[in-house]
């Protein structure tokens, strides 16, 4: 089920919106001022690439735990 992000054109409000097929095709209206003008956003999405062995490090230095700054 993916949540695509999406920006009302009216007021500006961002919000997501859960959809439960990649092809639903379905009018989405903004929750804060309930306009039907709304477009989808570009979303940035998380992921990793590296060394994914155990150790409780963050993958970006060679340290097991990290300390705050």
């Amino acid at each position: 089920m993916p949540i695509y992000e999406f920006r009302c054109t009216k007021c500006r409000h961002v919000f997501e919106e859960l959809f439960f097929s990649i092809g639903e095709n379905r009018t989405v209206v903004c929750p804060k001022c309930r306009s039907k003008k709304t477009k989808r956003m570009m979303s940035v999405f998380g992921g990793r690439i590296g060394n994914t062995s155990a150790g409780g490090g963050c993958g970006t230095c060679a340290a097991t735990t990290c300390s705050p700054s």
